[in-house]
């Protein structure tokens, strides 16, 4: 692995992996604009905007753009996230250029024509009522809004309907003037690239980027609550959750870990204690996500109706004795599991890519492998532990979609921690 990070005049950064013995070369160009930078008006808009920047340029049409890369084999895509938004290609070797050129074409010409943009609303809506119809990713949204009340972090990715159909042209283009600047933007190449290649197509493709600051990001504010939303379903989707640590936080790395080895695979206690001892749940898992200055932690499983009081309870102990009594073992197999996902994803041009380019927007730079390895070898027990009661002792999060016949309230799980 060869990186090499180039910052252009303007403020855009330039970052590549080559990857000897590859062929392909995954490219992207990364916005540090998602749904977290849009006001209330704007909800939804980085997501919308994802969509139209396909829909036509000054020099292809919507099938051109697609032709483009695909006639010479390649894929071509782009995803919104709530801290960022990525457009990105993957290709040969020999069509780097070719794939540059149609990523600059679509983020800097895109006409943004109102008949596409009418059309483009309507596939929308269309993807935001299957979000209703898919109870596992819908109960994920109820926790974020119930965790960061009345917050852009806490808001759906894909917007309202009502939004999205009040969204014009003029909301497009001053979004994308306020966001889409050189000083927001990573372009990110991984795998057959050559750097000096991929920074002169920077250049001379993205020189019409704004080159003023982004505005600033409003702070996340971590609550909790509980949000509890009655459905006719056949499982109860369940989220109970905390308050989480930002990249940024030194306790981070064990947060993560405390997170993996409680409710990460099968061998963890979580899975064994809910599934294998009590079958009380299909699937059972923890997770910790983080942010730019705030994070999420907690466990998510669906169950019997019958069954959600006791899961909850079940979990929460499960938890909380983690705290105080993980096991060496447990933390050596999920310290195990992090090195190998992340040691995986280095042979992954495409992973590669988006990690060197959300490394870069947060930290700076990029990581080496020794550094992050080695940053997780030098954990404690106690360490992980701590990390764990720490996030344990902030205010929870309930958010249950289903058949909801006696609720569990945020009052309940604190109390049944009261000692961690």
């Amino acid at each position: 692995m060869a990186v090499e990070t180039t910052e252009l005049p303007g403020g855009l950064r330039v970052v590549t992996d080559a990857m000897p013995g590859l062929e392909t070369a995954s490219l992207g160009v990364y916005f540090a604009a998602g749904s977290r930078h849009e006001s209330v008006a704007e909800h939804g808009l980085s997501h919308l905007l994802e969509h139209m920047a396909f829909k036509g340029t000054a020099r292809r049409d919507a099938r051109a753009i697609a032709e483009s890369i695909e006639n010479v084999g390649g894929d071509l895509n782009a995803a919104t996230s709530v801290e960022n938004t990525a457009y990105y290609a993957k290709v040969l070797r020999e069509d780097c250029g070719l794939a540059m050129d149609v990523l600059a074409d679509i983020l800097t010409r895109s006409l943004f024509d109102a008949k596409e943009l009418e059309r483009e609303k309507q596939v929308i809506l269309q993807e935001i009522a299957a979000m209703q119809d898919s109870p596992e990713e819908l109960v994920f949204d109820l926790f974020n809004a119930a965790a960061f009340p009345d917050q852009p972090i806490g808001r759906p990715i894909l917007g309202t309907a009502k939004g999205v159909k009040a969204f014009s042209r003029g909301t497009i283009q001053a979004y994308l003037d306020r966001h889409y600047t050189a000083k927001n933007c990573v372009i990110a190449a991984a795998g057959a690239v050559d750097h000096a290649a991929i920074r002169a197509h920077a250049e001379s493709l993205f020189a019409t980027l704004p080159g003023h600051d982004a505005s600033p990001l409003a702070p996340a504010n971590y609550l909790g609550g509980e949000i509890l939303v009655s459905k006719k379903l056949e499982q109860t989707q369940v989220v109970i959750g905390f308050a989480g640590l930002s990249y940024a936080d030194p306790s981070n790395y064990a947060a993560h870990i405390f997170a993996n080895a409680v409710g990460g695979g099968m061998a963890s206690p979580l899975f064994q204690e809910v599934r294998e001892k009590r079958g009380l749940a299909y699937g059972v898992s923890a997770f910790h996500w983080s942010f730019l200055d705030a994070g999420l932690f907690g466990f998510e499983a669906g169950a019997n109706a019958g069954d959600v009081r006791e899961l909850i309870a079940v979990g929460v102990d499960v938890l909380g004795e983690a705290a105080q009594s993980l096991s060496e073992t447990d933390m050596l197999r999920a310290k195990a599991q992090t090195k190998v996902a992340l040691l995986t994803a280095l042979e992954s041009s495409s992973s590669r890519a988006e990690q060197i380019a959300r490394q870069t927007m947060i930290f700076g730079r990029v990581l080496s492998q020794a550094e992050v390895i080695g940053k997780i070898d030098a954990l404690t027990l106690e360490a992980v532990r701590a990390a764990g009661a720490s996030l344990l002792r902030t205010p929870p999060t309930v958010a249950i979609l289903g058949a909801v016949k006696k609720p569990v309230t945020t009052g309940d799980i604190a109390a049944r921690l009261a000692g961690v």
